[in-house]
């Protein structure tokens, strides 16, 4: 694997803590501005890495496998963490998320 496939998958990754500190930054409390930083600084990360990674990658294949991964992770994380629903149908439609990446991968 080379440097820009793995900055792509870094910053799959980074996408993944934006939304989760945008899910723990408000509560009925008010703002929690750690959790509101690091979704912050997980958004500057990911943007950072995806540049970076489609300086040698197709835009489109960059893109579409950037949004994967943190689709599916976000999806994940909402699952093992916040109780979110899982369902065969979900769970499918998540498992294509991720073939869909992997043939990009392949495909390259």
């Amino acid at each position: 694997m080379n440097t820009a496939w793995l900055m792509l998958i870094l910053a799959g990754l980074f996408e993944i803590g934006w939304p989760l500190g945008l899910k723990n930054g408000y509560s009925d409390q008010g703002a929690n501005w750690p959790w509101i930083g690091f979704a912050v600084l997980c958004m500057a990360i990911s943007g950072v890495l995806l540049l970076l990674a489609q300086r040698t990658i197709p835009i489109g294949t960059a893109y579409a496998v950037w949004t994967g991964i943190g689709a599916a992770g976000t999806f994940l994380v909402g699952v093992f963490l916040f109780g979110d629903a899982l369902s065969l149908a979900r769970a499918l439609s998540v498992l294509l998320i991720i073939a869909g990446v992997v043939g990009l991968k392949l495909a390259a």
